[in-house]
């Protein structure tokens, strides 16, 4: 008997099950994008290889362990895309999106890297991404941090924490990184071989290890901090102000960093403790260097992307687990045609309520504890008398009186519900 054929290792399927969440999830996060004036923007899912060692690096884990690499019939040497920056860059310029120009982009969809799978990392993953073009000041950073903080409002999810930092300029990047290599240098023999190969290639990368024995080593190690321009640390406070001033919380992290050298100025990342190791679910910085790095003319810009998994995975724990907002009753056989019709009546009054019917009837004790079940906030019972009114009873408030109301009473209760 043949092997039963399965997803690759790494891959998943959604299923139906699942299918809503996810539909929720990439509704919201279309919405709140064209709401900041993003447009959308649909990329390939291959590319030619050299587009992302010009722009990721060729000795970045990426790169050099991570990107499904393959050589088609023609012999070119494509990659399933690793992350979205790139390619949109690459439109952009090959389109002549943001010659001379601002432009707000927003992608989402399917991304590829061979890393060990685990809870929160897959092969193929999903990210939701924004790029903006032609901005150079702190507003544009800070906007695309309240864009994510709104992210998160309208998702319900509140476990999640805002790091930020300052690489500074190329400039000062490069004289920290400098003295950073001979400070790691005379230290090298307390490092790891993880550390020790990044030692000369993304020094930057080893701030990140999460080895003690490194992080002992890294405790006295040169800060960029100490190398950053008068500018660099006018911009970061005009960063931290504006974001106080629209009362987002926020800490400093001073080992937030980028191991790409076209990152400067502002990085952040949005984490979580919900998710165990794979803490960060949105990761984002200004990239002025990239542009230019792949041909074009120098050009600000900025942006972040949002792991979607990462992201279905808190919504599943934040999750409201009630199925219905108004429960109807019909205590009485001879009122079900009445409930059936006022129940179309309070969802065409209320779009966005979820209004069920206690289906099967049953005794008005038992339909009671259903709808309690539901998690509906009210229950409305219908009784064979139609002039008997609708009862209107407050399930989570016990203190709440019945309400008993006429035709133009539940006209004007509806009314203040929406």
């Amino acid at each position: 008997m043949s092997k039963t054929l399965q997803t690759l290792r790494g891959m998943h399927d959604v299923l139906p099950a699942q299918t809503p969440a996810w539909a929720h999830l990439e509704s919201t996060l279309s919405a709140t994008a064209r709401a900041y004036g993003y447009q959308e923007i649909r990329m390939p899912l291959v590319e030619h290889t050299a587009l992302f060692s010009r722009s990721i690096g060729e000795v970045t884990d990426i790169v050099e362990k991570e990107m499904y690499t393959f050589a088609d019939r023609n012999g070119d040497s494509l990659t399933l895309r690793p992350e979205g920056t790139a390619s949109c860059v690459r439109a952009c310029l090959e389109h002549g999106l943001i010659h001379n120009q601002q432009r707000k982009l927003w992608y989402i969809g399917p991304m590829f890297r061979h890393e060990r799978p685990q809870k929160g990392r897959y092969r193929q993953f999903h990210q939701f991404g924004v790029e903006a073009f032609g901005v150079s000041g702190a507003e544009l950073d800070v906007e695309l941090i309240l864009m994510a903080a709104g992210i998160w409002r309208q998702l319900g999810i509140t476990d999640v924490a805002l790091q930020i930092n300052t690489l500074g300029s190329p400039e000062a990047r490069t004289e920290h990184r400098t003295v950073l290599i001979d400070y790691l240098q005379a230290h090298a023999e307390q490092l790891d071989d993880e550390a020790r190969s990044r030692l000369l290639t993304n020094p930057l990368r080893i701030l990140d290890s999460k080895n003690p024995a490194v992080q002992a080593v890294l405790a006295d190690a040169p800060v960029l901090s100490d190398y950053l321009t008068e500018a660099d640390l006018e911009n970061f406070r005009e960063v931290q102000a504006l974001l106080t001033a629209a009362n987002v919380p926020f800490v400093v992290n001073p080992r937030l960093v980028r191991g790409l050298d076209y990152y400067n100025r502002t990085v952040f990342e949005w984490v979580t403790t919900a998710l165990g190791a794979q803490g960060t679910i949105c990761a984002g910085g200004r990239y002025d260097g990239l542009v230019t790095q792949l041909g074009g003319r120098a050009t600000p810009a900025a942006g972040f992307a949002i792991g979607l998994e990462r992201l279905i995975e808190l919504m599943a724990l934040a999750e409201d687990e009630s199925t219905a907002d108004i429960y109807i009753l019909w205590p009485e056989n001879a009122a079900k045609a009445a409930a059936l019709q006022l129940a179309e009546r309070v969802r065409a009054s209320l779009p966005g309520q979820r209004v069920q019917c206690a289906l099967d009837g049953g005794s008005l004790k038992s339909q009671l504890r259903r709808a309690d079940r539901s998690g509906a906030r009210f229950a409305l019972l219908v009784s064979a008398d139609g002039d008997a009114g609708i009862t209107v009873k407050d399930l989570r408030d016990a203190a709440m009186a019945d309400q008993v109301l006429d035709g133009p009473a539940l006209s004007a209760w509806l009314t203040a519900l929406q």
